[in-house]
Formats: C-alpha cells, sequence, structure tokens
C-alpha cells in the first residue's frame, strides 16, 4: 500500500508548526486542567474533568495524525522542476472562463493544505483532477454542480 502523503513545503512547515504547538502549549495546558479538577473531588460528577479528558484524546489523537502525515510526507517544491508549462502538484494555474472571461487562480495542493478561499484546491478535488496533466494553452472541461464550464489555462507557474 501506498501511503505517501504528497504535500508542498508551506504544507509541511503548516504542520510542523501544529505539532510544535500541540506539544509544547496545548498537551500541557491539558495536563495541567486534568491534574486541577482531579483536586475537585469525585470524577464521576465532575463535569470540569471529563471536558479535560475529552480535550486530551483530542490532542492526542490530532499528534497521532500530523505524526503519521510527515513520517509518509512526499514534500514536493515545485521552484525545483523543470518549467514545462504542465500542470502538476504544486504549481499555480491561472484560468479564465471563456464564457464569462472571468479569471480565476488556483494552487494544486495536498488534502491538508486545501483552502478553496485561499485559492489552494486539494489534489484529489475533482477541478485539481481535471487540471493535472493539462498545459497552457489547454481549454479544460470542468463539472461543477452547476454544470460543466469550459477553461483556459492562461498560465501555470512554479512558484
Amino acid at each position: 500500500m501506498n501511503n505517501r502523503v504528497p504535500m508542498t513545503i508551506e504544507g509541511e512547515k503548516a504542520l510542523r508548526d501544529e505539532l510544535r504547538q500541540l506539544k509544547s502549549v496545548e498537551r500541557p495546558k491539558v495536563i495541567e486542567a486534568i491534574a486541577e479538577a482531579r483536586e475537585h473531588g469525585d470524577l464521576k460528577e465532575n463535569a470540569e474533568y471529563h471536558a479535560a479528558r475529552e480535550q486530551q484524546s483530542f490532542i492526542e489523537g490530532r499528534i497521532q495524525d500530523i505524526e503519521g502525515k510527515l513520517s509518509g510526507a512526499q514534500i514536493i517544491d515545485v521552484t525545483k522542476m523543470e518549467k514545462t508549462g504542465k500542470v502538476v502538484f504544486g504549481t499555480t494555474v491561472r484560468l479564465v472562463n471563456t464564457e464569462t472571461e472571468e479569471e480565476t487562480r488556483y494552487k494544486i495542493v495536498g488534502e491538508d493544505e486545501a483552502d478553496i478561499k485561499k485559492g489552494k484546491l486539494s489534489v484529489s478535488s475533482p477541478i485539481a483532477r481535471a487540471l493535472v496533466g493539462k498545459e497552457e494553452g489547454d481549454v479544460v472541461l470542468i463539472k461543477i454542480p452547476s454544470g460543466t464550464v469550459e477553461f483556459d489555462i492562461e498560465e501555470v507557474q512554479y512558484i
């Protein structure tokens, strides 16, 4: 089974920063909250204790999730790739809707990095899958909820 997780350099840094925050700030805080709640007596009816334990469970799960992703990470630095004009993981694509002339810009990123509001598309999203492998100048049909839209790939940037 291939468990490689593709991510950009920025995505790896964000995960490492989150991991550092969870381990050095959040985990000690929740351990302290559990200890404090224990001092209040009967644990069966202690809501603070149960909330802190639930928070601890979430933090430990997230730490394991991030460590797993980082251990299987395949860091892709597009700035070091040959600039062929092809859409690949990590590239930024400038598209123009052939009907409305509206311009859109997307960066193809890993699943954990995706944020449509910031123009970051998950490599596994339908739009990204339609774009990957295409080149500058190609016309791409992309299915969206309201139908199929035709886009011109105006520019592929390796930034």
